[in-house]
């Protein structure tokens, strides 16, 4: 098996779309670093959107969904590499991989360390961030590179709402999560917003998706003028530039804490079922922006789950609205 530097990977990773989001600081900094290799970055439509402004020598295999193995097996088949960074690790990408090294290719795919599973939720270790591990699959493949990204835009991007912020102070909010035990309680979260709104000069923007969650936000944007939804308003790539306008972001555990951390823009996280302890921490965030009530019984979870174990949601009613408005007061430190 061929093992010189390759001139074309295939890189897998479909979803979800938090996922996609870690992959893109190793794809850009490594691309960046090996300008001579070419990337060829298969993923779900929806979220090749999140590859902004990526060099040139990253392209993009967007694939609808839902689509056959057999057809995604017979597509990806066309496309000529000389190896594969599995950056997904699950049952079908392991087909994928099989038809690549029975072609002679040379395969590396990402270390989940599902061993380590019970270790962390033991509170005995502490696990490697997600893009670290994306890291280390390029390095194996002989394309390693240090981290240099640093947000999707080299410069900030035109604004999609006809706004001037001026001197106002822009937070913005995605209160929802796969789970609900990843998600800080509705009623908790709205005293968080009318607090922040009674700051003269700051203002609040929801994010979120559209339909169910869209519709909860405008219900609660009708508290004061000086919130705005944004769920349901923009296309993936605005909502990335907007974030970017943001001066501090209030996420859950979820996709929008990552899609923040592309732009370079400070979040403020809340952690429940799980905490950073479980690798998805957002890419340049500071630990001492993650909210964590501290409970025995955290992490419960390595990813989420739907139901707490306890049934009382706890360690997120822990966490009082006045302190996460403290936190996002607080003067920033500067993302490295």
């Amino acid at each position: 098996m061929n093992r010189q530097k390759p001139k074309n990977i295939l890189v897998y990773r479909l979803s979800a779309l938090g996922d996609v989001a870690m992959t893109i600081p190793a794809i850009y900094s490594c691309a960046r670093t090996w300008p001579d290799t070419t990337f060829h970055v298969v993923t779900a439509a929806f979220c090749a959107q999140l590859f902004v402004r990526a060099p040139q020598n990253v392209v993009l295999h967007p694939i609808e969904k839902p689509v056959g193995t057999w057809r995604l097996l017979k597509a990806l088949s066309k496309i000529k590499v000389d190896a594969v960074a599995d950056l997904h690790n699950v049952l079908r990408s392991w087909l994928v991989d099989t038809m690549f090294l029975m072609k002679g290719k040379r395969v590396v795919m990402l270390d989940k360390r599902r061993n380590e599973r019970s270790a962390v939720l033991g509170h005995q270790l502490q696990a490697r961030p997600y893009v670290e591990r994306y890291f280390d699959v390029f390095a194996r493949l002989g394309v390693n590179a240090q981290p240099s990204f640093k947000s999707l835009f080299s410069e900030r991007p035109i604004s999609p709402v006809n706004m001037d912020k001026g001197s106002e102070r822009w937070i913005g909010i995605a209160p929802f999560a796969r789970y609900d035990n990843k998600a800080y309680p509705q009623d908790k979260m709205q005293e968080v917003i009318r607090m922040l709104v009674s700051d003269a000069r700051t203002r609040v923007f929801l994010f979120g998706s559209r339909g169910h969650e869209e519709e909860i936000l405008k219900s609660w944007a009708t508290a004061s003028d000086k919130i705005e939804v944004v769920a349901g308003r923009f296309s993936l790539t605005d909502e990335l530039a907007l974030m970017s306008y943001m001066d501090t972001m209030l996420t859950m555990d979820s996709s929008n804490h990552h899609l923040a951390s592309l732009v370079g823009t400070r979040v403020v996280s809340v952690w429940g079922s799980t905490t950073p302890a479980c690798g998805f921490m957002g890419w340049g965030q500071q630990m001492n922006d993650a909210l964590i009530s501290g409970m025995d019984c955290q992490p419960c979870t390595t990813a989420g789950s739907k139901r707490c174990r306890l049934g009382t949601l706890a360690c997120m009613h822990r966490l009082s609205p006045e302190s996460i408005v403290e936190k996002l007061f607080a003067e920033p430190k500067t993302i490295q």
